[in-house]
């Protein structure tokens, strides 16, 4: 990721959107965080296929948001083995999302979209600061 800070350049959100419970809290999170307008999901799998395109994108990303619904971390270790080393890491199970134990509901969601949206807006706070 380039130094694109304060640039207008997007904020990216990449969420697991396995087959577990907290893969589905994982990307509806990414769905209402872009609705909510704190970035735009971006297409994982287009990163860990290497697709030109998405890559120059999430290279010139302001900010990357990974959400990961279980400890094995998939989104983090796309990104990473892609190259991206610069990014927020939000991970379910530090929220208290157990896999297979955490069905959907409102206030899961709320509570993941809410830490994700905290995370941006963090790293936007501190990149602007001179």
């Amino acid at each position: 990721m380039s130094s694109n800070c304060c640039s207008g350049a997007p904020k990216l959100i990449f969420a697991c959107s396995g087959a577990a419970d907290v893969g589905a809290i994982a990307d509806q999170a990414a769905r209402n965080l872009t609705r909510d307008g704190a970035g735009k999901m971006f297409c994982l799998a287009g990163v860990g296929g290497r697709v030109s395109g998405i890559m120059k994108t999430t290279e010139s990303a302001e900010a990357i948001l990974a959400i990961d619904g279980c400890p094995l971390n998939c989104v983090k270790n796309c990104l990473e083995q892609a190259g991206f080393t610069t990014f927020e890491h939000l991970q379910l199970a530090d929220l208290g999302m157990e896999k297979g134990k955490s069905p959907m509901t409102d206030e899961r969601l709320a509570q993941a979209a809410n830490k994700g949206a905290e995370l941006l807006k963090a790293k936007k706070e501190g990149c602007c600061n001179g």
